[in-house]
C-alpha cells in the first residue's frame, strides 16, 4: 500500500517537473496530433466514409503538404459518377457557398462528427473543404499555431481562386475556432475580408481552456504553477487568442455553443458574443454577429451540435442574409 502511494505521488510530482524540463511536451497535449483517430479509415479512400468526396493534397510552404476532402453539394451526386480530381476542383466555381471545415485537436478529418456535420452541410447545398493541418492524419509537418494559421490561409486563398466570387466560409470547432480567428484577421490585415467565420464550441483563448482542464486544475494551487503554464504557452508560441481577434475582426460572425460543453465553457461563447457585439457597436459596423445556444438538456456537449435538426436551416439563413447584403 506504501509503495502503491509512493508510486502515485512520485507520478503526481513528475507533471510539473516534466513541463518545466519539456516545454515543447504542452504544445504536444493541447494539438494532441499523434492520436489520429480513427486507426483503420485510409485518407486517401474519403468514399469509405463520405459519399462524394475527392482527397488532395496541397503544398501550403515547403516541406509541407497537408491533406484536404472536398465534399460535393448533395445535389451534384449523380453528376459526379466517374469523375475525377479535376472534375471536383472546377465545380468549386458553380456559384455555390464554399465552407471550410476546420477541426479541433485529437484525431483527423475522419472523425466520425466531423464526417456527420460534413454530411449535412453538403445536404443543405454547400461544397465542403476538410482540412488535416500539418502534422495531423496524412498531413507532414509538426504543428504550431502559426503552421496552423497558415495551412488554413493558404487553403482559403486557394479555394477564393477556385469559387470565381463565390462565397467561401470558415467554420472553426474547437481548436479550429482559434485557427479561423487567426486566418481571418489575417486577411483583413493583407486589406481584405472572409466572407463570413462560424465559430463552434469556440474559446477566449487555449490558455484559458488549458488552466480549467482536470488535469490542471490538480496543479493550480502550488506555487507558480500557473505562470509556468503561461509562461510556456508565451514561448511556445500557442496563445489562439480569439477574443483579442474578435475585437477588431469585420466579417460575419456566427457563433455556435452548447451550454453543457464540458471542454470549452458556455460562458467562453458568450463572451466572444460580447465582444464582437461590442466591436460592432465601436466600428459602427452593420456586419452581421449571431450565436445560437444549445439548451443543456438537448446533450449536446462539445462534439455534437450537429445532431440538431435545425442545423442546416441555422447555417442556411445566417448565409442567405450574407448573400443579400
Amino acid at each position: 500500500m506504501r509503495r502503491a502511494a509512493l508510486f502515485v505521488l512520485s507520478v503526481y510530482a513528475s507533471v510539473p517537473v516534466l513541463l518545466y524540463l519539456l516545454p515543447w511536451t504542452l504544445g504536444h497535449a493541447i494539438f494532441c496530433h499523434l492520436l489520429r483517430f480513427p486507426f483503420f479509415v485510409d485518407l486517401g479512400r474519403p468514399e469509405d466514409v463520405l459519399n462524394h468526396t475527392c482527397n488532395f493534397y496541397l503544398g501550403t510552404e515547403k516541406g509541407v503538404s497537408v491533406g484536404v476532402w472536398h465534399t460535393l453539394p448533395a445535389s451534384q451526386w449523380e453528376e459526379a459518377a466517374g469523375r475525377g480530381p479535376e472534375w471536383y476542383r472546377e465545380t468549386l466555381g458553380d456559384g455555390r457557398p464554399v465552407i471550410i471545415y476546420l477541426h479541433g485537436n485529437l484525431g483527423t478529418r475522419a472523425i466520425n462528427h466531423r464526417v456527420e456535420l460534413v454530411k449535412i452541410l453538403s445536404a443543405a447545398g454547400y461544397h465542403v473543404l476538410s482540412l488535416d493541418y500539418r502534422g495531423f492524419g496524412d498531413s507532414s509537418g509538426e504543428p504550431s499555431e502559426a503552421g496552423l494559421t497558415s495551412d488554413a490561409l493558404f487553403l482559403l486563398r486557394w479555394a477564393q481562386q477556385q469559387s470565381r466570387g463565390a462565397a467561401v466560409c470558415l467554420w472553426g470547432h474547437s481548436l479550429g475556432s482559434g485557427v479561423a480567428t487567426n486566418t481571418a484577421l489575417k486577411v483583413q490585415e493583407q486589406g481584405s475580408a472572409v466572407d463570413a467565420v462560424i465559430l463552434e464550441a469556440a474559446f477566449t483563448t487555449v490558455g484559458d481552456v488549458v488552466a480549467i482542464h482536470p488535469i490542471t486544475r490538480m496543479y493550480m494551487f502550488l506555487p507558480g504553477f500557473e505562470s509556468l503554464l503561461w509562461n510556456i504557452l508565451e514561448t511556445n508560441n500557442i496563445v489562439f487568442a480569439s477574443d483579442k481577434n474578435l475585437e477588431t475582426l469585420t466579417s460575419p460572425l456566427l457563433i455556435l455553443h452548447s451550454e453543457d460543453d464540458s471542454v470549452v465553457p458556455y460562458h467562453m461563447g458568450q463572451k466572444l458574443y460580447e465582444i464582437s457585439l461590442q466591436a460592432k457597436k465601436q466600428h459602427n459596423s452593420d456586419v452581421q454577429v449571431e450565436m445560437i445556444s444549445y439548451d443543456a438538456h438537448l446533450g449536446f456537449s462539445h462534439n455534437n451540435i450537429y445532431l440538431d435538426p435545425n442545423l442546416s436551416h441555422v447555417v442556411g439563413k445566417f448565409l442567405e442574409k450574407l448573400q443579400r447584403r
